[in-house]
């Protein structure tokens, strides 16, 4: 057997190099960069193999969109094989030093500014590849390792595969404690990192050179496993990273990790056509999955053949496009009027990748047909088995298109829907309509003017506020990926980095980020990333003076909108004086952002245009005005269990405990 000696961090650089995913016969790298902050935990070992690797740019991606529709039958997809976009495996060549001249770098390296950030940019690059690629994080050890944590239970619970790659204090212990080292008396082989156990899908420390080989193929095995994906995390100790071993070449040969798609249990098929059979008033409810599975073509063949409607989650909407006649928008608290109605008295509901959170069951409230029955599926069986629902653990686009039935749903049933989606499109078009283009426009005026200006080939990335909600109820998705909210974990700052993620996976496609200033203020750091990457990314900085979202649902529960707006302290000690003299287009501009100022409805059209068709990362800035009656986005259609304090003195708290009592009595549990 054939040995190289490399650090333990110049082996991993190398393995990772020579990893690949493949499903349906497209194979593309699985880790095609890493993002990386520097500092004393990992400058030595990761950055230096790096180095001794070849760096360069993130390699080029595939034009999403140049193949064939997502939304047509089969396997059709806008993301077409890297194959000719990756570096192959001849070209990398065999030792460390694969970055010589003329020769791609064996990992592309991005710089950040913020580790949450970079893990964030590596979500949206995922979630745009679906999940067949994806990057890997460096960081230091201590305050870099634990800036991880949040964007790791983002990607956990969204289910999106990252690597990361924090540095660990000193395995052998030369001085104790290092810097930044977490001093346990009771555990001494407990460090910060820990902290990431909990939110990754995969967790190994690398406390010798040998144990790399199982935890690195391990690693890959979960970041492909389309049941197991999500954070996948490497601890490695500093003075690991910088010792030498004599690795088997083998370790080092090309693998092909193949992503299957796990067909339904015949007996589990039957017994769901049999209980379709028995439906009158089917509901089939699309999430996430259907996108991670580009099961778009199977869906749209399974609505077109049967007439069932289609009503989605935030992570599956666009699994329709919004002009197709059994697309019935989104669901549950931030869904559609039509949704909700059809939900409340559906028989037989058909869950398609959904993780049934409570913003789509309307906190166990919305399926209110008493002999209601579910049928699930789903890649993951912990999904699979919610709602008390019969099963079927397979793949989407697999299970979809074996999943025939021959009957047609009842017309009046038909015809009831579609005049219920007619009358919602109808109330979209009033959110959106901006009478005086010389007037500041509302919220969704905003979203109508970009409405407008956008195509099947612009994505729109939100995570947070009150826009996810006005996002779900009023956006008309044009293409599988358009819409780009993350709901999962709802993480304020993940817009910014994710656009830049996003872009990488799909280039020269208009990718907007949208954000309110509460987000802007939580995370703009990675605007200085997207100007030295030159990733031509669109920000739109929604002002309004506070915390929309939280300041309606503190007034909802009786907490009076405490603490929700940015202005000064006033003499009685409330945050009720002046706004706050914050220009966040100016900050947005010394980061080296673009920025369009614009004042009213006009200013915003021009504004958006520009931006669409600039080269440069551009931002456009607009202070809202509060809507009226005719222009506010539509009111929730179902409800949201937040708890509202059972004992208070005044009034406003009072009555909502009361109106939380009357909502709690529809509560019900699917057994």
């Amino acid at each position: 057997m054939t040995s190289r000696r490399l650090t333990v961090a110049q082996a991993l650089i190398t393995f990772l190099s020579r990893q690949y995913s493949e499903r349906d016969g497209r194979r593309q790298r699985l880790i095609s960069a890493t993002w990386g902050i520097f500092g004393h935990g990992n400058v030595a070992g990761i950055g230096q193999a790096l180095v001794e690797s070849g760096t360069g740019p993130h390699p080029p991606a595939p034009q999403s969109g140049t193949g064939p529709s997502p939304y047509a039958t089969g396997t059709g997809t806008g993301v077409e094989s890297v194959e000719s976009s990756v570096h192959r495996a001849g070209d990398e060549g065999h030792g460390h030093g694969g970055g010589g001249r003329g020769r791609r770098p064996v990992m592309p390296f991005l710089q950040g500014r913020n580790e949450q950030a970079m893990v964030h940019a590596a979500v949206g690059y995922a979630r745009q590849s679906r999940r067949l690629s994806a990057h890997a994080v460096t960081t230091s050890i201590g305050p870099g390792a634990t800036n991880l944590v949040t964007g790791a239970a983002l990607a956990t619970i969204n289910r999106l595969p990252v690597l990361l790659l924090p540095g660990d204090a000193f395995a052998t212990r030369p001085a104790d404690p290092v810097l930044q080292q977490l001093e346990t008396p009771h555990a001494g082989d407990l460090s910060v990192n820990d902290a990431l156990r909990p939110v990754s899908r995969y967790f190994d420390r690398i406390t010798r050179p040998e144990a790399l080989i199982p935890a690195a193929l391990q690693a890959m095995r979960v970041l492909t496993d389309p049941a197991e994906t999500g954070a996948v995390t490497l601890a490695l100790p500093q003075d690991v990273q910088t010792e030498a071993y004599d690795w088997p070449e083998e370790f080092f040969a090309q693998r092909i990790w193949r992503v299957d798609r796990p067909r339904p249990d015949r007996d589990a098929l039957d017994e769901a056509r049999r209980l379709l059979a028995t439906a009158r008033r089917p509901l089939l409810v699309a999430g996430g999955g259907v996108h991670h599975s580009e099961a778009e073509g199977a869906l749209r063949a399974f609505a077109d053949a049967t007439g069932v409607p289609v009503a989605s989650t935030q992570a599956g909407k666009g699994s329709l496009p919004y002009d197709h006649p059994c697309d019935i928008g989104g669901i549950g608290h931030t869904g559609t009027a039509v949704a909700a109605e059809l939900a409340r008295t559906a028989d037989v509901v058909i869950g398609v990748g959904t993780r049934w959170s409570d913003f789509t069951t309307a906190s166990s409230t919305l399926f209110q047909n008493p002999a209601v029955r579910f049928l699930n599926i789903n890649v993951t069986s912990f999904d699979a088995h919610k709602m008390a629902g019969l099963s079927l653990v397979a793949d989407a686009r697999e299970a979809l298109a074996e999943l025939s039935v021959a009957q047609r749903v009842p017309q009046a049933y038909e015809e009831e829907y579609r005049d219920g989606k007619e009358r919602w499109e109808q109330r979209v078009d009033l959110a959106y309509r901006a009478d005086d283009p010389r007037a500041r426009p509302t919220q969704t005026q905003v979203l109508g003017a970009l409405d407008a200006l956008v195509d099947e080939d612009d994505i729109v990335i939100n995570a947070a506020g009150s826009l996810p909600g006005d996002l779900h109820k009023l956006w008309r998705a044009r293409s599988a990926d358009q819409y780009h909210v993350e709901y999962g974990y709802s993480c304020m700052g993940y817009e910014i980095p994710a656009a830049i993620g996003v872009s990488l996976a799909a280039p020269g496609r208009p990718v907007w980020a949208l954000v309110g200033d509460g987000t802007y203020l939580m995370n703009p750091t990675e605007i200085v990333t997207a100007v030295q990457e030159h990733t031509p990314i669109k920000v739109v900085i929604v002002q309004n003076h506070g915390y929309a979202s939280i300041g309606g649902l503190s007034a909802s529960v009786g907490a009076e909108g405490f603490a929700t707006a940015y202005r000064h302290r006033a003499p009685d000690g409330t945050y009720t004086g002046a706004p706050l003299p914050v220009d966040l287009a100016a900050n947005a501009a010394s980061l080296g952002l673009r920025v369009i100022r614009a004042t009213t409805v006009d200013d915003l059209r021009r504004a958006l245009a520009d931006a669409r068709t600039a080269d440069v990362p551009t931002g456009v800035y607009i202070e809202t005005e509060t809507a009226d009656t005719v222009s506010s986005p539509p009111p929730a259609q179902a409800w949201w269990d937040v708890p509202v304090a059972e004992i208070a003195t005044r009034q406003s708290a009072v009555e909502a405990r009361e109106e939380y009592e009357r909502r709690t009595a529809d509560r019900r549990r699917q057994l």
